[in-house]
């Protein structure tokens, strides 16, 4: 199958590009290596053909038109709440505009599928635990709104192009290649300031859960979506709720030292327990989580330990 990946050199997007390669698909990467976001030269794969493109240019269309994708896996996007906060109408542009353009041109080049990265943002705070597709979407941020925004209109290009799509509402997704730099992503952070020898972090009481994820379970799901689950939003998390002092004494078993805290007021915003419904996504896509944390997070340390600007 060919595959076009958006973002395809980012965090999430190079761990499906690698897992699609290895697969012995065809793949493509789009993006544009935006500073701020997570795009890399390091994380492109050999392997795939490379387009250094923003998707909201026009010439999207030239690159599905001669890549002649069967489907894309669209995780270009920007990715941060606070930059979404700061700037709602950039955030906008690229995640609601961004994903149109790149529609526009799978509708025109026929492209079969789109997997779209959405996210369990759109559900704002929970009104039940754990959280299932069926619970109310009321994102608290603009990031969360474009996302759900972003569902809509794959149904309406669904409906009105022959479109299918598959939209994967990830949970907390961690792992080799995360931005250690970001608000977001705290076990990239805690990894690399105990690699530097730096003390973490930890707000509140410590013992707020959310639902990790490790990211070659997410690039399986995307695998998994290409031929199933046509029309459906699918949260990929594991069903599980990790403290944040059970991450800190994970990371220092696997470091084998003790890890110094320091300690700091709840920071405004933030949600007690996140725990997301898995059973659909084993039912609609036969996937389920296989990483067990302890071993993701060695995976991670194990990255940033090789990676000399970490």
């Amino acid at each position: 199958m060919r595959i076009l990946v958006t973002g395809g050199a980012g965090f999430i997007g190079s761990h499906i590009v690698d897992a699609a390669t290895a697969a012995g698909h065809d793949v493509a990467i789009l993006d544009n290596f935006w500073p701020h976001g997570g795009g890399r030269r390091a994380n492109v794969n050999p392997k795939a053909q490379l387009f250094d493109l923003d998707i909201r240019d026009r010439a999207v269309a030239e690159i599905c038109a001669r890549f002649r994708p069967d489907a894309i896996s669209h995780h270009a996007a920007q990715h941060s709440v606070a930059v979404s906060t700061r700037d709602p109408l950039y955030d906008a542009d690229v995640n609601v505009r961004g994903l149109i353009n790149v529609l526009e041109a799978a509708a025109a080049a026929q492209v079969r599928k789109v997997i779209f990265a959405s996210s369990a943002a759109t559900y704002g705070t929970p009104r039940h635990l754990p959280v299932d597709e069926g619970h109310p979407q009321m994102p608290e941020s603009p990031y969360g709104i474009s996302k759900m925004a972003g569902e809509h209109y794959l149904r309406f290009y669904a409906a009105a192009r022959g479109v299918r799509f598959t939209a994967l509402r990830y949970g907390n997704v961690y792992g080799p290649r995360q931005d250690p730099n970001g608000e977001a992503g705290v076990i990239a952070i805690f990894c690399t300031r105990i690699l530097n020898g730096r003390p973490i972090r930890i707000d509140w009481d410590g013992e707020q859960q959310k639902d990790y994820v490790y990211a070659a379970d997410v690039a399986a799901a995307n695998l998994l979506a290409l031929d199933r689950a046509d029309g459906e939003s699918i949260n990929i998390g594991t069903g599980v709720g990790t403290s944040v002092n059970a991450l800190h004494r994970a990371i220092s078993q696997s470091v084998r030292r003790d890890v110094s805290v320091e300690r700091a007021p709840k920071r405004e915003g933030d949600v007690r327990t996140c725990v997301y419904a898995i059973g659909k996504a084993d039912a609609s896509l036969g996937w389920r989580p296989r990483t067990a944390l302890f071993d993701g997070i060695g995976e991670t340390i194990a990255y940033f330990r090789s990676v000399p600007a970490a």
